[in-house]
């Protein structure tokens, strides 16, 4: 007895143990994922929306005499301990033949930060980096101050308005250029500018971002082409799995016999979320675009072959994709909210006289609203992030044409679109110049998350909300 009593009293202190550790354990898993969270979101915030920041210009002299200017971006060390060197942007590309220069610092001889350097981002060529010798245009010209206070009013001013402007100009290390006003974009004079300066400036290049379209291979300009492509697909997207999600979860639920074949389509449908977002893509690109688009080209859009207007990929058919992708989601979640609702509610409906469609109508749906709207909101979530099926019905790396215009009929289903998702995997992997478009993936990586973080957010509130209103257990 004593032997037993023992190895009880030893058996409950082992459980006891477990049992005070098992809070701590469910703690650190939250503070854990918090945290990994908490890193995602800075990393994309400082290096995405840090890039905007106007940083100061550096004019270098190495050891040999030769003189740069640039914009430091990052040092690492050398390999075998041989000392650190420093990555440069230069632009002057049309000059230097490249943008960017390593330089070891034991090479450099003297750095300095003079307040007359300037940036001009400009087309064809990317940015300028030097000085602003004078500005010409017709019989006058401007040195000096009165040169940068001139470009500055003109920049004002719409391209197309711009007077016949030349821009002297001339390197860190005296060679001299002219450019058009015409193909100046923006100036800075980052040395020269006060912090609230710089804060200003930095909001006009976030605004830019977020308004203009991509250029320079998508290294340059703004998203909002995808912005507004990546929203109008998800509305589109939203209204066609709404109306068969929620109907399909209610025949499930609710009409459907309760018996073996009603568990295996439930057991499918819970599988079909789980399968990969690329195999409703080839789904999409074979049944959508090739079958259904191919035969509307031959019923109505016959004198336009062989170019097809439906018979390849474009908003229409990247929308039904998504909706088929995330069906499953609604689906699911929508029946778990008929689920909890108690059979009470329904038989006590019933009992008072209503038939079943009120029932369903007046009582069951509007108790699993909550449900129904988070399942739409999560679908919406996930839609906004895939990219591997819209590869293949129809995202464009560049939409020469918005989906929405003003010419008849206003939304044009069958043009190509542009996407913040594959705008950010085009960017990272297909430039031209990969260190330029680092920044870039960076704030349209931070872009796409807080979207996603919008609409989960949207579903918790609007879930919370709904709840006090009806009284839901849902």
């Amino acid at each position: 007895m004593n032997d037993r009593s023992a190895s009880a009293s030893s058996r409950r202190l082992h459980f006891d143990w477990l049992n005070s550790l098992w809070p701590w354990l469910c703690a650190a898993s939250v503070a854990l994922s918090l945290l990994m969270l908490g890193a995602l979101l800075t990393l994309l915030v400082v290096r995405g929306l840090g890039h905007f920041w106007p940083a100061n210009l550096e004019q270098v002299t190495l050891n040999s005499g030769e003189t740069f200017a640039g914009q430091t971006v990052r040092e690492v060390a050398l390999p075998q301990q041989e000392g650190d060197e420093r990555l440069y942007f230069t632009g002057n590309q049309d000059i230097d033949g490249a943008r960017w220069r390593w330089v070891a610092i034991e090479e450099i001889a003297e750095r300095s930060h003079p307040v007359d350097l300037i940036r001009l981002e400009r087309t064809p060529w990317g940015d300028f980096i030097g000085r602003l010798a004078a500005i010409e245009q017709a019989d006058q010209r401007w040195e000096g101050e009165a040169a940068w206070r001139h470009l500055t009013t003109l920049l004002a001013l719409p391209i197309n308005q711009r007077p016949d402007s030349q821009l002297l100009l001339s390197t860190a290390n005296g060679q001299t250029l002219r450019l058009p006003l015409t193909n100046v974009l923006s100036a800075q004079a980052p040395n020269a500018m006060a912090w609230w300066q710089k804060t200003h400036a930095w909001g006009e290049g976030v605004w830019r971002f977020l308004s203009e379209g991509p250029r320079a291979a998508n290294t340059g300009g703004g998203v909002w082409p995808a912005i507004f492509g990546t929203v109008l697909m998800v509305i589109l997207m939203s209204v066609m799995v709404t109306p068969f999600g929620v109907l399909a979860a209610i025949y499930l639920n609710e009409i459907a016999h309760q018996g073996r074949l009603t568990r295996f389509v439930r057991i499918g449908v819970r599988n079909l979320a789980g399968v990969p977002s690329i195999v409703y893509g080839v789904f999409g690109l074979g049944v959508f675009v090739y079958g259904i688009g191919g035969s509307i080209d031959e019923w109505f859009f016959s004198d336009t072959l062989p170019s097809p207007t439906f018979g390849t990929g474009g908003l229409l058919w990247a929308s039904l994709t998504l909706a088929l992708l995330t069906l499953p989601v609604v689906i699911v979640a929508t029946e778990e909210g008929l689920a909890r609702i108690p059979e009470a509610q329904r038989e006590g409906a019933v009992a008072l006289g209503a038939t079943r469609l009120e029932m369903l109508t007046r009582i069951v749906l509007p108790m699993a609203a909550p449900a129904m709207l988070t399942g739409v909101i999560l679908a919406i979530a996930r839609a906004a992030g895939e990219v591997a099926p819209l590869m293949l019905v129809g995202v464009a790396k560049l939409a020469p044409q918005m989906p929405v215009d003003g010419e008849f009929p206003y939304l044009h289903l069958e043009r190509k679109f542009m996407h913040l998702g594959y705008h950010l995997f085009d960017t990272a992997f297909h430039g031209e110049d990969v260190q330029a478009a680092i920044p870039l993936v960076y704030a349209t990586a931070l872009l796409l998350v807080l979207i996603v973080l919008v609409l989960n957010l949207t579903a918790i509130f609007l879930r919370h909300y709904l709840r006090r209103q009806r009284g839901s257990e849902c």
